[in-house]
């Protein structure tokens, strides 16, 4: 995808860190581990999420291939996760004073761990409830047009496939980014080579290690029959509301008719 940036006039003030792994490489503890270090603000996709107007900017790049860089950034020092990570040549291109970080793990281990949490958010929402909620229905259009239908051809749950495009995508940056831009990190290997790399030092704290899979698959399960509950509730709700007013009604005291008498 070629993303016109709309920013060529003004000066680059942005992103300071770009990250280009995939989402389930241990970006969360990445965007920690950057806040930390003082390179944050760091941009993730649990920002795009509380915020409803970015859903829309990565909804029009998705459709349109244009977005507006440094005002959808404003105020971030770092960028990890999905979508960055869609977009990184753009962003690379964009901030050509950023570092770039690639965050690996094992491809098989990725995959197990990708299918069993993040891919399952696709279809977390019974589908009727997407367009009542104008985020939810955006945010499932971002991620669908950008990772599964885009980085991955709508073939996610071919395992093969899958951990080809992944294994691919990490060439691809190896190959097209110096040397000295870039560093291939897996998070197991603790501040060390970040903080080398960053050129800070090391914080006395153990490095961050966020959002594992198991929690991640709690969540996404609490949400799922949570939001397909919604209508027995609803109804058990109309029903009880209903039923208590007939009882009402019933048990107030009957009218006494009066009539009309002459004198």
């Amino acid at each position: 995808m070629t993303a016109n940036a709309r920013t060529e006039d003004r000066p680059v003030t942005g992103l300071r860190v770009i990250g280009t792994g995939f989402g389930r490489t241990g970006t969360l503890s990445l965007k920690q581990a950057l806040d930390d270090l003082g390179f944050g603000p760091t941009y993730h996709m649990e920002e795009v999420l509380k915020r409803p107007s970015h859903i829309k900017v990565w909804r029009d790049l998705a459709r349109t291939g244009q977005a507006d860089w440094d005002d959808l950034f404003v105020g971030f020092g770092s960028g990890v996760d999905f979508p960055v990570s869609c977009v990184w040549r753009e962003l690379a291109d964009r901030y050509p004073d950023a570092k770039l970080v690639h965050t690996v793990r094992d491809p098989q281990r990725w995959w197990e761990s990708t299918e069993s949490t993040i891919f399952r958010t696709s279809d977390m929402f019974p589908p009727w409830l997407p367009p009542l909620l104008p985020p939810a229905a955006g945010y499932l259009e971002v991620v669908d047009r950008l990772v599964w239908s885009g980085l991955f051809d709508g073939r996610f749950l071919d395992r093969g496939h899958a951990i080809e495009v992944f294994e691919r995508h990490t060439a691809e940056v190896v190959a097209s980014v110096p040397s000295d831009r870039l560093l291939v990190l897996d998070v197991a290997e603790g501040w060390g080579p970040l903080c080398a790399f960053l050129g800070v030092p090391e914080p006395a704290h153990p490095f961050p290690h966020l959002n594992d899979a198991a929690s991640m698959r709690r969540r996404i399960t609490v949400t799922r029959v949570g939001t397909r509950a919604l209508p027995i509730a609803a109804g058990v709700a109309f029903a009880t509301v209903a039923g208590r007013s007939r009882r009402r009604r019933r048990s107030l005291p009957t009218p006494v008719s009066r009539r009309g008498g002459g004198r």
